[in-house]
């Protein structure tokens, strides 16, 4: 990833009727949050909803609560950018404890197999080619995979065994990164497209080797276009949170102090309290950099604003993209297609 980059981060009721809930800020950007072990995605989303007092949040990819990382949360419009995260490369890094097969194939779950055998790492080495590529893959049986309408892990959960056809996933790499033969892990690195679940590699390789085996430890480490750079933890969104809340209390304890004395409060500027936290903010564009872009000068982002097609200018300029994104002065303006030389927009962003 580039240094430009990694530098980018930077209501009263209506009418007479029962009083609406405030909407909230309409804050833009991503938010690449280090979610804890045990907190799940929903909790976090709701949580960082609740920190920015943002009008609109979402995840791109669900992240077990057993597993740790990366997060990708996107706030207010960056929420039309959420496809195009969902659909990139993913890391994770993880420990497979060999020796037990669980039934949700970590450690959640109840063993279901056991084995007293334990691999080599020239035995594990010896079989990873099986899993780089495209491969078939079933998912878990507890997953969010649908069966006739019913989401996999509510069947498990109520004692059934779930059919699940297998599917194809692609895995780009997998690497051993360490490995303590004496404790029965191993530690493995994995590039995988949407829809691969770690999870059943665990058990898949665990089977293959004849030992058995299940996740222990889960860590996703990025989520392209993002990366390990770019990850915010929880207590660092929290105390620039709390700097902003101070200084608003600050400034209210000042002045009721001057209207005790008697005295109008001193004139100043406003004071932000979400200041420090939306400098932890990526921009939304960033979701969005592997497509190709055009800069619009003022007048033709006025139009594409208003949903008009305009003429794409410049020597270097796409006559020709299925997905493509313009900007103003640096700001996210629209996505749309290029098409015989113009820009047609299809979603146009207001809070970028």
């Amino acid at each position: 990833m580039s240094n430009e980059n990694r530098n980018r981060r930077g209501g009263k009721p209506r009418g007479k009727g029962p009083r609406q809930k405030k909407r909230g800020r309409p804050v833009s950007g991503w938010v690449i949050l280090d979610k804890p072990f045990g907190m799940g995605s929903t909790e976090a989303v709701a949580k960082i909803k609740w920190l920015f007092n943002a009008e609109k949040a979402g995840h791109a990819g669900t992240l077990d609560p057993l597993a740790s990382g990366m997060l990708p949360i996107a706030l207010g419009e960056a929420t039309k950018t959420v496809p195009f995260v969902m659909d990139g490369i993913k890391v994770y890094r993880f420990t497979v404890s060999w020796g037990e097969e669980r039934s949700t194939d970590d450690l959640e779950g109840e063993v279901t197999d056991r084995s007293d055998k334990r691999p080599t790492r020239e035995e594990v080495e010896a079989i990873l080619p099986d899993y780089r590529g495209v491969i078939m893959q079933v998912p878990p049986q507890f997953s969010a995979i649908k069966i006739d309408g019913e989401r996999a892990y509510n069947v498990a959960r109520g004692g059934d065994e779930v059919e699940i056809p297998a599917r194809e996933v692609e895995i780009d790499q997998l690497e051993i990164i360490d490995m303590d033969e004496a404790a029965g892990t191993t530690v493995l690195e994995v590039e995988c497209g949407k829809g691969t679940y770690v999870r059943s590699l665990a058990r898949d390789m665990g089977r293959q080797l004849g030992c058995f085996g299940h996740i222990s430890e889960l860590r996703r480490v990025e989520v392209a276009p993002f990366v390990e750079d770019d990850l915010v933890t929880l207590d660092e969104l929290e105390a620039a949170r709390g700097e902003g809340d101070k200084a608003v209390e600050a400034v209210v304890a000042e002045d009721d102090a001057a209207r005790e004395r008697g005295e109008e409060p001193a004139e100043r500027p406003r004071v932000d309290r979400f200041a420090a936290l939306d400098k932890l903010l990526i921009e939304t564009a960033a979701a969005l950099e592997d497509l190709p872009h055009v800069a619009l000068n003022d007048d033709a982002a006025s139009r594409v604003r208003l949903g008009n097609s305009v003429i794409i200018r410049g020597r270097d300029a796409p006559t020709e993209a299925d997905e493509a994104f313009v900007t103003n002065r640096g700001r996210l303006v629209a996505l749309g297609v290029i098409a015989a030389g113009q820009f047609q927009p299809k979603r146009v962003f207001t809070h970028s």
